[in-house]
């Protein structure tokens, strides 16, 4: 190994370790779920994408043996040459059924997805118009596009529109619109339906990335397309199965003209091996499930609204969260380190979440809550951080 490159490398690393943004993940000795074991020890989980409680749903880990069995291991290629199973057709289809779109096109990861269809789609001399708190990966992939690119603060729908008219000066050949359906780090709701009437007006694509929508949002957790009744007018709905669908994988869902465009032009699709069997298949259940019934989505949110009013009632700030995505904000990066140390300490799996992730006086403790949690393990959570709130001071 390079010994240059090794120093440079370690210096980087102290540096990070200084501004103490230095990952060291805790690993899991068992099935994600509510209640995991966490280097040894029981604790309840504030912290996973799960939220369904989907990961180790009797039915998916079935379906995922019937496919092994059936078909093997891993499917041997990339899709457009023998990577595409019969088992990877039937679940565009389902994935479609389930938006109620004409046709989607499943790719290994939501980061892919957006990595690959955001360059595929835009040209030289088109423009591009993202929200500020867009996820990295939807960033990256209008850093890989030679778009004019414009940028509107959060959720401003007044900077949204002089944006389009900023770009429309230009005479883009074509101007694309893009939002989180959720924001990951607050748990706020884009305003899809405004945005969406915007792009209309102005002859605009729309493309939401919609990973924490996903199996949350609208009937049957269809989504946030769903939840403010978009269906058809939204060009663009990417999801992944990462979060509450419990597996892996990203989708698009879109025309039947704009898949097959993807199909023929997105790179990460065309170049990378298709997942196995046993992740198609299960990503095909849990949408099954959902389709058939609603009862997770509901508990879920029953969790989640007593979750949240528990915490206010505590004195607790939850700052914008519309979603299972609950910030218990500390303000202070320190705060919000030592408050998910002494969590761990009492049996409370939650991260903090400070600069650069978020701005420098906006650090928090991310918390998420699932279909899966318990009363018992809610209200035990509840008692621990509002315990170590009070050490903090952050509540009286």
């Amino acid at each position: 190994m390079n010994q240059q490159l090794v120093a440079e490398l370690n210096q980087e690393l102290e540096k990070l370790k200084d501004q103490n943004l230095l990952w060291n993940p805790k690993t899991l000795n068992s099935p994600s779920c509510a209640k995991p074991v966490i280097e040894g020890k029981k604790m309840v989980m504030l912290c996973s994408n799960n939220y369904l409680g989907l990961a180790n749903h009797p039915a998916l880990k079935e379906a995922a043996i019937k496919a092994v069995e059936e078909y093997g291991a891993g499917s041997g290629s990339v899709r457009p040459i023998a990577g595409t199973m019969d088992l990877h057709v039937k679940l565009e289809e389902t994935i479609a059924r389930f938006k109620d779109a004409e046709a989607s096109l499943y790719y290994n990861t939501g980061f892919t997805a957006n990595s690959g269809a955001i360059p595929a789609l835009l040209r030289p001399g088109d423009a591009v118009i993202s929200d500020e708190l867009n996820h990295g990966s939807i960033i990256d992939g209008v850093r890989l596009t030679k778009a004019d690119r414009y940028i509107y603060r959060h959720k401003n729908m007044e900077e949204l529109e002089a944006r389009l008219k900023e770009a429309k000066e230009k005479n883009p050949g074509r101007i694309l619109i893009i939002t989180d359906g959720v924001f990951s780090m607050d748990g706020d709701i884009a305003p899809l339906d405004r945005i969406v009437e915007l792009a209309e007006q102005h002859g605009a694509v729309t493309y939401v990335d919609d990973a924490h929508g996903d199996g949350v949002l609208g009937e049957h957790g269809k989504g946030i397309v769903n939840h403010f009744k978009l269906e058809g007018r939204v060009d663009f709905d990417m999801g992944t199965f990462s979060k509450a669908f419990g597996t892996m994988g990203g989708h698009i869902s879109s025309s039947r003209t704009a898949i097959d465009y993807l199909l023929n032009k997105s790179r990460t699709w065309l170049l990378t091996g298709s997942h196995g069997p046993a992740t198609v298949a299960a990503s095909t259940a849990a949408l099954e499930l959902l389709i058939k019934g609603d009862e997770l989505v509901k508990r879920l949110w029953e969790n989640t609204d007593y979750y949240k009013r528990r915490l206010r009632e505590l004195g607790f700030d939850t700052g914008e969260s519309e979603t299972p995505i609950t910030p218990v904000m500390t303000y202070d990066s320190g705060k919000a380190r030592s408050m998910s140390q002494m969590l761990f300490e009492e049996g409370v799996y939650a991260l903090p979440i400070v600069y650069p992730m978020v701005a420098k006086d906006r650090a928090r403790i991310r918390t998420m809550i699932t279909a899966e949690h318990s009363p018992e393990e809610l209200d035990f959570a509840i008692e621990k951080i509002g315990s170590v709130g009070r050490k903090l001071e952050l509540i009286s």
